[in-house]
């Protein structure tokens, strides 16, 4: 069926508190990405792990605008992408391959976000990648994964090597296709987004001004990693995202519905 955002019905009395929250965090994922302009269209996914046992996800509406998710659009569906719970709305079954693949191999990867933006993309086509030269860059570095461009995400085959490439780190780059991140909530899963989108800003950008580029000292990469996990934990859901919520209600505050 259409996605016709008329067609939302609120579905808070139906789930429990804890899935309720995860709808909620989620719903302002798509609505950060919207309001940051890394949407496409609606060709990119961001999904999340409905807590309990069960193995249940929540992923957007196919055809809805990121602007215009809200928790009762969110679609719940299973490992394979069915759903399970009454919608309106159906999702995209290849932009589930990928998330459902990671979500089955990863227990902790409670949310994955999959973007195109124009300078993830742009540094996925890079034979170097994700380059040392901003701090922005140290981040992502310190747990980057590469998977090379199978096609559009319809093989079945490709689950097992994109799992194999993403081992246990939180960020990878799909060659000649863009970025992927996941996180143990939606909030670490977004700013693992929000700062690798940032390095491959500063790339794209440091790369167009011609001159020669100053690698950041390889000493100072090793040893970012431990500094990074700090940094990170002391940023993530306590800090970043809450900032994030009230500036998406000051915009518009129906996500929450």
């Amino acid at each position: 069926m259409h996605a016709d955002p008329a067609l939302i019905r609120s579905v808070k009395a139906h789930v429990s508190p804890a899935e309720w929250a995860v709808r909620q965090d989620l719903a302002a994922a798509y609505r950060a990405v919207a309001c940051y302009g890394w949407d496409d269209l609606v060709f990119t996914h961001i999904s999340a792990r409905v807590p309990g046992g069960d193995h249940h996800f929540l992923i957007n509406p196919y055809g809805m605008m990121f602007e215009e998710i809200t928790a009762s659009s969110l679609v719940k569906v299973d490992l394979g992408g069915r759903k399970v719970m009454d919608s309106p709305f159906e999702i995209n079954p290849a932009g589930f391959t990928i998330h459902g693949a990671v979500h089955e191999a990863r227990e902790d990867a409670q949310c994955v976000m999959h973007l195109h933006t124009i300078e993830g993309v742009a540094v996925s086509c890079q034979k170097a990648g994700l380059l040392a030269i901003s701090q922005q860059s140290l981040f992502p570095l310190a747990s980057l994964a590469y998977h090379d461009y199978e096609g559009v995400a319809l093989n079945p085959e490709e689950k097992a090597r994109l799992v194999r490439d993403l081992g246990e780190r939180n960020n990878m780059i799909l060659r000649n296709h863009g970025l992927l991140t996941c996180g143990e909530t939606v909030a670490d899963a977004f700013l693992h987004m929000y700062i690798l989108q940032k390095a491959c800003e500063v790339q794209v950008r440091a790369q167009a001004g011609g001159g020669e580029l100053v690698p950041v000292p390889q000493a100072i990469v090793d040893g970012i990693q431990q500094a990074s996990k700090k940094v990170l934990r002391q940023s993530g859901g306590m800090i970043a995202w809450p900032g994030i919520l009230r500036k998406l209600d000051r915009i518009d505050p129906s996500w929450r519905e």
